[in-house]
């Protein structure tokens, strides 16, 4: 079995990004936060919320509407002993340097010190200079749902009267106002995960200074595959080989 450590980085979808912000950087909430750092101010994350979250009921698209996503970078012990707030930025500011969009990141130990990490919240999308704007050339006519409708008459009550929650915007005026621009798409790509992989892992190796916590790249094509954990009253704990678990190699070691 290959000797060294596999690197551990995992992608998350955020449904509720303001959230997140502020519950990775609130020292209330989090026992043993070092630094935190963001190169926007809250109102970005709450205009970048209201967009994607517009452009996700105009979709049509059934599920959660995901306003940003998160890297959780796990890192070897040792790296600790850098300056915090140091080390933070140099791990975001490498990220920010190939995709150019805004983060919001933070530098974590869990409860029991055992596992040193990195959230790293990003946008898939980058902002405009300038707020793009769509005027409206006719009446236009939306829903208790902000869904546009065709007519007039189908956001009017029994009685004629608009219900409540419509809206009306007349000929003239702005009826959408973008911040944002597309979705990077490499974003939701497997591929995205599978690169910050060995990205993050040349990074961390290039400042660990133990060769024996230099990370590598779990190989998909190698014999071994990852560890499974069979689980506490698992129904097929006995279909399970026991040299399953001893002999493969783990792909999500943790420190």
């Amino acid at each position: 079995m290959a000797n060294g450590k596999n690197c551990f980085i995992q992608t998350v979808k955020l449904p509720h990004v303001r959230g997140r912000v502020r519950y990775i950087s609130d020292p209330k909430r989090q026992e043993n936060l070092y630094a935190t750092y963001s190169n926007e101010d809250p109102k970005f994350w709450r205009y970048l919320s209201k967009e994607n979250q517009a452009d996700f009921i105009r979709s049509g698209t059934k599920g959660k509407c995901i306003e940003a996503r998160e890297l959780i970078i796990m890192l070897p012990p040792s790296l600790i002993g850098y300056d915090h707030d140091m080390l933070l930025k140099y791990f975001t500011a490498k990220f920010v340097e190939k995709y150019d969009v805004a983060v919001a990141s933070a530098l974590h130990h869990n409860k029991r010190k055992t596992n040193l990490h990195i959230h790293l919240i990003f946008s898939e999308r980058q902002a405009f200079e300038t707020p793009e704007e769509k005027i409206a050339s006719r009446n236009m006519f939306y829903d208790e749902n902000g869904k546009h409708v065709r007519t007039k008459k189908e956001i009017l009550d029994e009685s004629g009267e608009i219900r409540s929650g419509c809206k009306i915007i007349k000929k003239g005026e702005v009826y959408e106002k973008h911040y944002f621009k597309p979705k990077n798409p490499e974003f939701k790509s497997k591929k995205f995960t599978e690169d910050m992989k060995y990205f993050y892992t040349e990074i961390i190796n290039d400042l660990v200074k133990n060769p024996a916590e230099r990370l590598k790249v779990f190989d998909k094509n190698s014999p071994y595959l990852p560890t499974r954990k069979i689980g506490k009253n698992n129904p097929k704990e006995k279909e399970i080989p026991v040299s399953y678990t001893h002999l493969r190699a783990h792909e999500t070691d943790q420190y």
